[in-house]
């Protein structure tokens, strides 16, 4: 089992930054890949980032260039940093644990309670 606690969200003016922290328990988080979803109002939930236990990342290409997912593993925790942020970043941000193979995550359910963020014009 895997326990995910996020944190960071808040309100920023568009073009400003915020850095999301996930805290995970559970001794195997080192071995996971972990991923950030988000979900705006009305939309359905999408895959913002994600990275492997060795380190390699992904991301979408609406946040490429913006964000960075970076990892912990002495301390179990996976960061999200959001730079140049738009009103459309807009969401509710979920932590989550994963399986990646080649360059396709699958989230596994366990999940965050989740970060608002929202970014004013």
């Amino acid at each position: 089992q895997v326990q995910l606690v996020e944190s960071g969200g808040g309100l920023v003016q568009s073009g400003g930054s915020l850095r999301l922290s996930c805290a995970a328990s559970g001794s195997i988080f080192s071995s996971r890949a972990m991923g950030w979803y988000r979900r705006a109002p009305g939309k359905q939930r999408e895959l913002v980032a994600d990275i492997t236990s060795a380190g390699s990342t992904n991301y979408a290409d609406v946040v490429k260039g913006r964000f960075t997912i970076s990892r912990d593993n002495a301390k179990n925790t996976v960061y999200l940093q959001m730079n140049s942020l738009k009103p459309e970043d807009t969401a509710v941000y979920y932590c989550n644990a994963g399986i990646r193979r080649g360059s396709d995550y699958s989230p596994l359910p366990f999940w965050g309670q989740g970060t608002q963020v929202t970014v004013s014009s």
